[in-house]
């Protein structure tokens, strides 16, 4: 045993020819298409329609979903590499595009067959974009306190509640929404949670204010107001009352996703700072030749390297449909994402007083990472994850923390 894995086994990593080739075509579009606009998309605050329409035109929209609704397939491990090449350069057009799959992931695996092909396929064919809001006021990883109520009136649903830090939002046709359709058990906080999808032209939905957060500047979140709308029954998502399994499922999935995103913006970082410290003249001769600027790039590169082993290690175990993926999620979300803030920072020391020049492009890279330490479970609430899921996989113990 090898604990808490059963096997080094558990610790194998899949990758093929066909993944090389494919992050070599997503390197090709990036260098084409995108990073000639990062610092637009920066500046302006807005991703250009043409860089979605040349990323639906090679079918990125579709990584990640199943053929027969009009997706790549290619699994997690595919979507890791596409999310990690697209945030070396812009991890807000990562974040654009990446963030179908958590309207497609809840309908993939609990979804109704027609819903499948109703919903998934066009969003797959980048034909529709989607969102995902759960999100509120109140509640953010505390999924269980979420105060938006459905009432269902004669066969269908009626939803009244605001959500926010949608991702997406602003350009969304179709919305995954969780609301509260019953009181909670006693024993269980969860119960009573259901999940829908809403429709963007169905009455009394209204996107309100954007958020004006540090980072991913072009892809920042909006506020989402549901007052009495109304959504037919089969628009359910899984078990009416039992939403809270299929939200937290998403979010297991999704994660690995947001360890790669971070793997992006470490590499992307790094390679700025290398660039530089080779370029840069003190003293007569190259800052790299330093000590104190050679030590930290070697440490970035330490920490990138392992970072990208632990999101393709998540990655590989969700695609083999193996149970512990989801602590291994957890601790690449966790681990990733704090070495991007990490080297990010170290990328702007290397750099001086450049390093916080908004033209330079570096800084944007700390405020990026910043982003993902928090969303789709903040990383603390990820070490409460990880050691809970231990603790229940090993010795069947449901350890509550406060």
């Amino acid at each position: 045993m090898v604990l808490p894995f059963q096997s080094l086994e558990d610790f194998r990593v899949e990758l093929t020819e066909e993944h090389e080739l494919f992050r070599k075509a997503v390197r090709s579009f990036v260098e084409e298409h995108l990073e000639p606009r990062a610092m637009e998309i920066e500046k302006t605050d807005r991703i250009p329609d043409e860089l979605f329409e040349e990323a639906r035109k090679l079918g990125l929209f579709g990584v990640g979903i199943p053929e027969e609704y009009g997706g790549q397939g290619g699994g997690h491990l595919m979507e890791a590499i596409l999310m990690e090449e697209l945030s070396r350069v812009s991890p807000a057009f990562g974040t654009a595009v990446a963030v179908r799959a958590l309207f497609t992931t809840p309908i993939l695996l609990f979804g109704t067959e027609e819903q499948k092909k109703q919903y998934v396929t066009p969003v797959a064919r980048g034909e529709k974009f989607a969102a995902h809001a759960n999100t509120e006021p109140c509640c953010g990883s505390d999924v269980a306190g979420m105060q938006t109520r459905a009432k269902k009136v004669n066969g269908h649903y009626v939803i009244t509640g605001r959500k926010i830090f949608i991702t997406g939002a602003d350009k969304a046709d179709y919305f995954v929404v969780s609301a509260r359709t019953s009181p909670p058990k006693e024993d269980k906080r969860w119960w009573g949670i259901t999940v829908f999808i809403v429709e963007r032209d169905t009455p009394g939905l209204k996107v309100g204010q954007r958020f004006n957060v540090t980072g991913l500047r072009g892809e920042r979140p909006h506020e989402v107001i549901l007052d009495e709308v109304k959504v037919p029954e089969e628009n359910v998502v899984g078990p009416v009352d039992q939403g809270f399994k299929v939200i937290v499922s998403t979010y297991d999935h999704t994660r690995v996703g947001i360890a790669a995103q971070a793997v992006g913006i470490a590499q992307g970082a790094f390679e700025k700072a290398l660039n530089y410290a080779l370029q840069r003249q003190a003293f007569g001769r190259p800052i790299i030749s330093f000590e104190g600027i050679a030590f930290k790039l070697a440490d970035m590169l330490m920490q990138l390297e392992a970072a990208r082993l632990l999101a393709y290690w998540a990655a590989t175990l969700a695609d083999k449909g193996d149970k512990k993926f989801v602590i291994a999620a957890s601790i690449a979300k966790t681990f990733a994402t704090e070495v991007a803030e990490r080297v990010a920072n170290m990328a702007i020391k290397i750099h001086g007083g450049v390093g916080v020049d908004i033209e330079t492009g570096v800084e944007r890279y700390l405020r990026d990472a910043l982003i993902t330490t928090i969303y789709e479970g903040a990383n603390d609430i990820q070490r409460l994850t990880i050691i809970r899921q231990m603790l229940k996989d090993l010795f069947g113990i449901k350890l509550v923390l406060t």
